[in-house]
């Protein structure tokens, strides 16, 4: 019953909100009791063709990306390869911070290392998406290194005083997965998740992505907030960061992995341990709509969703985006993904968990403000 309930709001909801927010395509997965319960895409994965958006249609999913590397390090430290508390500087050149104080890798996964951001996506975004000449030297690790290194003025806190998104942090971690593995980060990211998840057209290439016929096409809002085509963006610089192209169905399997505490389909990824550290608040950010949030490794964490932890993301390339949420203990989960931006993710996604849970969606902040943006 619940389930016939939620199908009827995303059906009624999703495509008012991709009328009012421009979306040309959006694929929806919904996990109950550890499965996929529901699948249904709408819209078109292209416009010019009018291709329709499937659950298997593929997606940049964005920063979705970072609890993968977070893995990725987790898995590492397991085999003993690295230590969370090791300074930075022991694998890569990173030359800025306190040398009484170093950023850590833990510092780097919970994005507490006090650098703000430097922008280092968004560069490295326009240059493959083609949408704005950027010629600011970033085609190479060499020259990755140089541009943060160069911001030393621009620290404005000591490492794990304050919470600041930092996507430069999640190339620096896979930089260091390539170094500790020996294996280039997409490489390693399929062979130890990607595959034993059953994610095989997941991918980070464009080549792979390139040969698949259910694939989006990449819109870019311009000043007017239409979605305008463009070069869909693959960089190795960003990979760490928010490279992956992914569908709604497999993506799921990499949720229920996540649910499960590292096990999926008799695979178990990382100890439970692990998964509980990445799945905990290591670093405050400002309190929202239900009191104390927080940032994980690669994982944002909503401690008091009801009662309940809710684990989120949100992802975007400036030409697709995603969101994905779930609840352990309910073992209920989320994975929305689009070709453009701007969709009001969390407006559904909220909605859906909070149904799924038994709450009234009519009481949730969300909801709330949704209508009232409607009235405008």
């Amino acid at each position: 019953m619940k389930l016939e309930k939620l199908k009827a709001f995303i059906e009624s909801e999703t495509p008012k909100l991709m009328k009012t927010s421009k979306t040309p395509g959006l694929s929806i997965s919904i996990i109950i009791n550890g499965e996929k319960a529901y699948m249904e895409a709408f819209g078109a994965r292209d416009l010019e063709s009018n291709a329709p958006a499937t659950p298997n249609t593929l997606y940049g999913v964005g920063s979705c990306t970072k609890s993968m590397t977070a893995l990725a390090i987790m898995q590492l430290a397991e085999e003993g390869k690295i230590n969370l508390e090791d300074p930075v500087e022991k694998y890569v050149p990173l030359k800025i911070g306190f040398k009484e104080n170093p950023i850590r890798i833990h510092h780097l996964l919970s994005h507490s290392s006090g650098i703000p951001s430097l922008n280092t996506a968004v560069i490295s975004l326009r240059k493959a998406t083609g949408i704005r000449e950027d010629y600011t030297p970033l085609s190479s690790m060499e020259d990755f290194y140089r541009y943060v290194n160069a911001a030393e003025g621009e620290i404005v806190a000591k490492p794990g005083e304050r919470y600041f998104y930092l996507n430069a942090g999640y190339t620096i971690l896979g930089d260091i997965i390539e170094r500790v593995s020996g294996l280039e980060y997409h490489q390693y990211i399929k062979k130890k998740i990607l595959e034993p998840l059953k994610m095989f057209r997941s991918t980070f290439l464009k080549e792979e992505f390139e040969k698949e016929s259910d694939k989006m096409t990449p819109y870019w809002k311009d000043k007017d907030g239409n979605p305008r085509k463009v070069k869909m963006p693959f960089d190795k610089l960003i990979h760490a960061a928010g490279g992956l192209v992914s569908s709604v169905n497999e993506f799921s399997n990499y949720i229920i992995a996540s649910m499960n505490y590292g096990e999926f389909d008799g695979v178990k990824l990382a100890s439970k341990e692990s998964i509980m550290e990445m799945q905990k608040i290591h670093i405050e950010r400002p309190r929202t709509y239900y009191g104390r949030e927080g940032y994980g490794y690669g994982w944002g964490v909503i401690e008091d969703f009801y009662g309940r932890k809710i684990i989120h993301h949100s992802g975007s390339t400036g030409c697709a985006s995603a969101y994905t949420a779930f609840i352990p203990e309910e073992r209920i989960g989320i994975v929305m993904a689009s070709n453009t931006t701007g969709f009001p993710y969390t407006y559904i996604a909220h909605a859906a968990l909070a149904m799924l849970i038994g709450i009234n969606i009519e009481d949730l902040p969300i909801i709330k403000i949704q209508k009232k943006m409607n009235m405008l």
